[in-house]
């Protein structure tokens, strides 16, 4: 077994492992952390609410393992409140997946990833999950690797302490965890995208979560609509990066909610108030898909 480890910010803290809870049938977490836990239904109509397994993706270059413990994940960053809601479930029998760690980790308004602001200036290899060709004119030269869906490219190893827009946290007994972040930037060759892991199997100790493996490695997408709204909105306005659509982008699969597309929330007329993202993955606890391969 894989000996892993999350360092916790702030000192030390015991950490919970909730029971698993019923049965999750509604579209999306915000929803279904109200659903009780005497929940019941039939075999046949549990298969029929039952989430289809969530796409997995590349981990990409700049996943940092062990990293910190925490739900909010903003420190000093600016750009527009996301609260990211999600829910894990069991895709065979729809019972949530309670105690699981769960990682998320993106870019800032400006499209630089923390521990690789190198890197993601185009000062070095450009990202291992972006899409081959020509860059657009005024950007970084070289050529990116190759991208997919499946495969997992070179993973690079970080080149500052920097550790902003990236935590770990349990699930609860719903299976729920919610994250406290701003809304992605983009970088050259991908559409605004937020990075997951889930953990399941390990054990949560005094010093973190230890263990276990990884049982799904995703990415989570934003609407066009929302994105071209966050086009107007300081700091985001000042980015000179041409922004690859979601329709265009090489991870995305166009399948909606089972590729990671989020459903939010936001007032469209003032979205600088703040987006609240929600999404259910179903997940196969069994299995180890670490987006490397």
């Amino acid at each position: 077994m894989t000996r892993r480890k999350v360092v916790i910010a702030g000192g030390a803290a015991v950490v919970g492992v909730g029971a698993a809870g019923g049965l999750a049938m509604t579209a999306s977490a915000d929803e279904a952390s109200d659903a009780t836990d005497t929940a019941s239904a039939t075999a046949s109509s549990t298969a029929e609410t039952c989430y289809k397994l969530t796409s997995e993706t590349t981990e990409g270059p700049y996943y940092i393992d062990a990293d910190k413990l925490r739900q909010d994940i903003t420190e000093d960053k600016e750009g527009i409140p996301l609260t990211l809601k999600l829910k894990v479930i069991d895709s065979e029998t729809c019972k949530p997946v309670a105690g699981a760690a769960v990682d998320v980790w993106h870019c800032d308004a400006l499209g630089l990833y923390s521990g690789y602001e190198s890197f993601s200036q185009g000062g070095g290899t450009a990202p291992t999950d972006a899409p081959t060709g020509e860059p657009p004119s005024g950007e970084p030269t070289g050529e990116p690797p190759s991208g997919g869906t499946g495969g997992g490219g070179g993973h690079e190893e970080p080149t500052s302490d920097t550790r902003y827009l990236r935590g770990t946290w349990k699930t609860d007994k719903k299976g729920c965890v919610t994250f406290t972040t701003i809304f992605p930037g983009w970088y050259q060759g991908r559409c605004v995208h937020i990075h997951t892991k889930v953990h399941v199997d390990g054990e949560w100790t005094d010093a973190g979560y230890e263990g276990g493996h990884a049982c799904h490695t995703g990415q989570f997408f934003f609407e066009e609509a929302a994105v071209l709204l966050t086009e107007e909105v300081d700091p985001y306005s000042t980015s000179t990066t041409t922004r690859t659509l979601l329709t265009e982008d090489t991870i995305y699969d166009q399948s909606g909610t089972t590729g990671g597309l989020l459903k939010l929330k936001y007032n469209k007329n003032n979205i600088a108030k703040g987006v609240t993202a929600s999404i259910t993955m179903g997940v196969a606890p069994d299995e180890t898909n670490d987006g490397t391969s």
